[in-house]
């Protein structure tokens, strides 16, 4: 058994799915413009390098999905599915997770980004399992706040693992295993694995992967 795990924003998908779904709320007036736009372009710029304050950046990204009804969220998310991230979704990576599918692989996504956003994106990858930063829920509805750790740099070594042992596993359980990724934040995963590949990475990861022998591919 083999064990493939996919970064989503900005490997997976040709572009960042939490950005994205914060401009779409800003694009559909629910969130105003003036406010909100210079936040989350500079929360981006702050996780591209590599000086995210996760706690912070969450507190921003959670707060709007508890001011608004579970049903009209959910009725937002298909808007965002159709108009954007649909047209994220190379064929390159999905052929690349078609045949790690087709291998026999348990497949991840583990990504930063909540579950809310990255659970339809998942299962559109046709991936089983996804790790991703949770938003806490009281019936039904969101509370604006995170539960366990969020999956960031370490967090997603602590969840990945915790995950493993919910379903009986460990690292010894796989006989090989890879990690995809673009982003300096993921090279404590990356380092971890026996196979880490860099996709369309960052100048960290590049120079990273490039004294260390890694694989460096493309799935734009």
């Amino acid at each position: 058994m083999n064990l493939a795990l996919f970064d989503l924003d900005n490997t997976l998908l040709n572009g960042d799915s939490d950005f994205e779904w914060a401009q779409f709320l800003i694009d559909q007036g629910v969130l105003d413009r003036e406010l909100f736009e210079a936040k989350n372009l500079a929360f981006y710029q702050q996780y591209k390098a590599g000086t995210l304050d996760i706690h912070e950046f969450l507190d921003f990204q959670l707060k709007p999905l508890s001011r608004h009804a579970r049903r009209v969220l959910d009725g937002w998310h298909e808007q965002f599915m159709r108009h954007k991230v649909r047209g994220m979704m190379t064929v390159p990576a999905q052929e690349l997770v078609r045949r790690h599918r087709a291998a026999g692989d348990v497949c991840v996504i583990i990504t930063a980004t909540n579950s809310f956003v990255t659970a339809p994106i998942a299962r559109a990858f046709g991936v089983e399992h996804l790790i991703a930063t949770e938003p806490e829920q009281k019936n039904g509805e969101f509370t604006g706040r995170v539960t366990d750790v969020p999956c960031f740099r370490e967090g997603k070594i602590t969840r990945l693992e915790s995950w493993m042992a919910h379903h009986g596993w460990s690292w010894n359980s796989f006989s090989d295993n890879w990690f995809y990724s673009d982003s300096l934040n993921d090279l404590p995963l990356l380092s971890k694995v026996k196979n880490p590949v860099a996709v369309d990475p960052d100048a960290t990861l590049r120079a990273h992967a490039e004294q260390h022998g890694w694989p460096i591919i493309s799935l734009r």
